[in-house]
């Protein structure tokens, strides 16, 4: 698995996925339990959809060649 979730998006997914859950268990709703989806998503910086839609919100890392 292939990183394409950068930090912006991995702070909103947790964010989401947090409120989720607590509306979840506030409403004491089962449905809360759908905000661990965000939130695995955000620990392991992957996201299967991003990678069939070829999205990915992490920056490239620049690399220069050295000349010999």
């Amino acid at each position: 698995m292939k990183a394409n979730i950068g930090k912006s998006d991995k702070v909103i997914r947790l964010v989401l996925g947090t409120v989720i859950i607590l509306l979840g268990i506030y409403l004491k709703s089962w449905w809360g339990i759908i905000g661990v989806v965000p939130i695995i998503t955000a620990l392991l910086n992957f996201c299967p959809v991003w990678k069939l839609l070829g999205i990915s919100t992490r920056k490239k890392v620049e690399t220069t060649k050295l000349k010999v």
